[in-house]
């Protein structure tokens, strides 16, 4: 569990499954991914990621805000381990529903990933990317001091191809970075 101001990333709860569903089906918050999710694709990756934060300690964990524990989406790490020419890598990811955009909730979250992942798990190097069209992950990951790699096309998107050209961005852990 990781605690922030306003914030708490955690393990996901039974309570989470229904936003989750909720939120896979709204085309505002899935339109820069291929496509909208079923019921039970949702709670397929919930079933995924709380396995996965089972074993690993981390993973991609439920966010709710601290003030009403109402859940409001997900921020947190994912192994990538042979999709990509950059991979294996591990990425940092969020998805907010839609009402709670636009509050810095995203990038509150993703520092506090980002400090665990550097100062917990010594991770080297986080990567992040983003359908290029998609301006407000971006300036999300420029926010993080994230340094953009490339652009590429995502694999997976053919069903979407407004968004299957991606930007690549990646912070390297502060022991590596080189004095100014």
């Amino acid at each position: 569990m990781l605690k922030t101001e306003r914030l708490i990333l955690r393990q996901w709860e039974k309570s989470d499954y229904l936003p989750f569903i909720k939120m896979s089906l709204d085309p505002d918050v899935m339109k820069y991914l291929p496509g909208l999710l079923t019921e039970e694709e949702s709670l397929h990756i919930i079933k995924t990621v709380k396995k996965i934060i089972d074993n690993n300690g981390w993973g991609i964990w439920a966010v709710e805000l601290k003030e009403n524990h109402r859940f409001i989406g997900f921020i947190g790490l994912h192994e990538q381990s042979a999709q990509f020419d950059f991979s294996p890598c591990i990425e940092i990811a969020w998805r907010l529903s839609k009402e709670h955009w636009g509050n810095g909730y995203a990038t509150e979250g993703a520092k506090a990933v980002l400090d665990y992942a550097f100062h917990s798990l010594n991770f080297d190097k986080i990567v992040s990317f983003t359908a290029s069209v998609n301006i407000a992950s971006e300036a999300i990951m420029k926010k993080l001091d994230m340094t953009k790699v490339k652009e590429f096309t995502h694999p997976e998107f053919s069903s979407n191809p407004y968004a299957a050209k991606h930007v690549l961005y990646e912070i390297n852990h502060p022991r590596l970075k080189k004095p100014t």
